[in-house]
């Protein structure tokens, strides 16, 4: 199951699915003179999900030509909230199966152990060797546990040091996107 996960998230994190480069240059780019057709404002918000963040405030400036500089924000907020809620998919998955993995090793382990030592009957000899032999088989169960926990553990950091980073990449683009879009709200007479 964490393998699954890692390869999901492996997937869904690249950055061209998620903030591709360029993108914030485009949208400014593309938006200089007036704002776009509602057409290629979904487009770009089918683009990525920074796109998706951006395609947020644009939508609300067309829809509300008189929103103020604290309802944008709160627009790209919203929006950058819910991109980051998605980007966290299956990352508590991750990390709990890191964190239980040892110990289910080490129940199997212990099961084990009061199996073998179960097994030798009181008062008659025991042999040795068939303790050892099954006290290390008993042992396997932790080492699959940690083979399993480790590289979980360390994908799980992985991803979510690349979700922090994501999101302050959304950030900074949305802080940079609310005075280029005031420009085009309607400020009320007087």
């Amino acid at each position: 199951m964490a393998l699954a996960l890692i390869i999901e998230r492996m997937y869904h994190l690249r950055p061209s699915l998620v903030a591709p480069v360029a993108l914030l240059d485009e949208v400014m780019t593309v938006t200089r003179n007036s704002l776009p057709a509602m057409d290629v404002v979904n487009k770009l918000s089918d683009n990525s999900v920074l796109g998706g963040v951006l395609a947020a405030g644009l939508k609300t400036v067309i829809a509300e030509p008189r929103v103020t500089e604290a309802g944008l924000r709160q627009a790209f907020e919203n929006a950058g909230r819910a991109a980051v809620h998605g980007l966290e998919r299956y990352l508590i998955t991750l990390g709990t199966i890191a964190a239980a993995a040892p110990l289910l090793g080490l129940f199997g382990t212990v099961v084990g152990m009061i199996e073998i030592f179960g097994a030798q009957a009181p008062g008659a000899s025991s042999n040795p060797q068939a303790v050892a032999h099954g006290i290390s088989v008993a042992l396997y169960n932790t080492a699959f546990g940690l083979l399993i926990a480790i590289p979980s553990l360390m994908l799980y950091r992985y991803f979510r040091g690349r979700v922090d980073d994501f999101q302050l990449n959304m950030e900074l683009a949305a802080e940079r996107m609310v005075p280029h879009l005031m420009r085009f709200v309607v400020r009320p007479a007087g």
